[in-house]
């Protein structure tokens, strides 16, 4: 660990994005809706959004207040909408349960909805100091290169817990700033496809560079194309909805042109199975 965790938290003090949700007295609930908008969202595009949502709701109870067609119409073109309204939900939850306040207990966060492993030691570690490991794809990466000697990382599994948990430094603080130096290095130096191995701070003492950088492959299931899907038929159908007035529509003035139509049927019987769209009278509009 001493290898690789005191070069690495100094690149980080010394060369760490200004993000907002790394700014002093952020506080939990800026970090919680961040961590919500940053799951498969590139930062550039989360950065305004967040700043919008925590201007027009800059508490839990502000928001549980709301509809959640209002959250998901904010949510825009952030992807991925159900996360909206899982942290509308949670929000109501943390009014309802915490007293409005985001909780710090790992248990207690889980419990909310739409809150894993990631989403709650993240909240714990970077809002409130605690010491716990916060594993995400970067961070997972790092690992395998730097101490499993692979070019990619497994997909996720219970065990990445164990694994950054035996990295961790003792101190709290110091384990903080290594959880979000192993992330920020695997964002911008030791990246998927181009790794920067000449300014890497632990590359000295990377099992994979000293292995000759072999390609272990990739067994991680891929993504299927975002073009002709059903996620861009969803889409297609929540930005009509967004754009309309109180947001609903007649079904048949729902994205009437889209090329399959039986497809396009078939994303709207989706989205309501989800609650991200309610049907009624032959209109679809955003939920209540």
């Amino acid at each position: 660990m001493g290898e690789i965790a005191g070069p690495l938290m100094q690149w980080y003090r010394d060369h760490a994005r200004a993000l907002p949700w790394r700014a002093e007295g952020f506080g939990a609930w800026g970090v919680l809706v961040s961590e919500f908008m940053l799951q498969q969202t590139p930062v550039a595009r989360v950065i305004p959004k967040l700043e919008a949502w925590l201007e027009r709701w800059p508490t839990p109870a502000a928001l549980a207040t709301s509809p959640a067609s209002a959250a998901v119409a904010q949510w825009d073109n952030l992807g991925y909408p159900r996360r909206a309204m899982w942290l509308h939900r949670a929000a109501v939850e943390i009014r309802d349960r915490h007293d409005g306040i985001v909780p710090r207990d790992v248990d207690d966060l889980l419990a909310l909805t739409g809150i894993g492993d990631y989403t709650a030691r993240a909240v714990a570690v970077f809002a409130y100091g605690d010491r716990h490991p916060v594993v995400d794809t970067n961070t997972r990466r790092v690992i395998a290169r730097a101490v499993g000697g692979k070019s990619q990382p497994d997909s996720p599994r219970a065990s990445d817990l164990s694994g950054m948990l035996a990295l961790l430094p003792a101190d709290e603080d110091d384990a903080a700033v290594f959880n979000a130096a192993a992330m920020e290095l695997g964002a911008v130096v030791c990246t998927a496809k181009k790794p920067d191995c000449q300014v890497c701070p632990i590359s000295d003492s990377c099992a994979w560079r000293q292995a000759g950088y072999p390609d272990t492959g990739d067994s991680r299931r891929k993504q299927a194309k975002y073009e002709g899907s059903d996620r861009q038929a969803r889409g297609a159908i929540l930005r009509a909805l967004r754009g309309a007035l109180e947001h609903r529509l007649p079904q048949h003035a729902v994205v009437p042109d889209w090329p399959d139509p039986a497809q396009r049927d078939r994303a709207i019987d989706s989205l309501i199975t989800d609650g991200l769209v309610e049907a009624s009278d032959g209109e679809l509009r955003l939920p209540a």
